[in-house]
């Protein structure tokens, strides 16, 4: 299955931006544990700043211990689709600067880093043939006593990750929102100079 042609660019762009969508409908099958490591290490070389590298990556694949504890962290709204991925993905970053010889200090940008982190991992999964949906409904509280987090951490997201499924397998009131969605215009986000309404 390939994603819906309907999205249009303003400008031109590579085709892996308007290709890429965040279905929820996988179909269950097992990761091979080369491809998921080939994704987290295309995470791994993200821009930082100070090349502090804040964002961590705690995994489970499908039908390996981790995998019922990890999905169990999902609220259930996600958890009812989710179970069909391949892979959970939980993303963390470190709100601390943590520099060797120096003291502690909060992190200005650790959460941007770990964002640019979380796309590298999503188009590397993409050119792979795997989807990803990222997801903030988890239980963050819960999930850093689960990954043995340390004292400042957060939780960013989780992502399931996938090959496509079929949208009828998903719960009913899910099914008609399996498609891309659009963006807002170019003019709506980006300003010359500053900023003017729409904002």
């Amino acid at each position: 299955m390939k994603a819906s042609k309907s999205r249009r660019s303003d400008h031109p762009v590579d085709p892996m931006f308007l290709e890429r969508w965040s279905p929820r409908a996988f179909a269950p099958e097992t990761m091979p544990k080369a491809d998921l490591l080939t994704i987290l290490e295309a995470a791994r070389w993200s821009a930082s700043a100070f090349n502090i590298q804040p964002w961590r990556f705690v995994w489970a694949r499908r039908e390996t211990p981790d995998w019922d504890r990890l999905l169990g962290l999902l609220v259930e709204k996600n958890r009812d689709w989710a179970k069909n991925a391949s892979a959970i993905v939980i993303v963390l970053s470190d709100s601390l600067r943590r520099r060797e010889g120096k003291e502690d200090a909060p992190s200005g940008t650790h959460a941007f880093d770990t964002g640019l982190a979380a796309a590298s991992l999503v188009l590397q999964a993409q050119a792979l043939g795997w989807w990803a949906h990222g997801m903030e409904g988890i239980d963050k509280a819960r999930t850093l006593e689960e990954v043995n987090a340390p004292e400042g951490y957060e939780v960013q997201v989780a992502f399931a990750l996938g090959r496509r499924g079929e949208p009828d397998d998903l719960p009913e009131n899910l099914r008609e929102r399996e498609a891309p969605s659009d963006r807002l215009p170019l003019g709506a986000i980006a300003f010359e100079g500053r900023m003017a309404p729409p904002f």
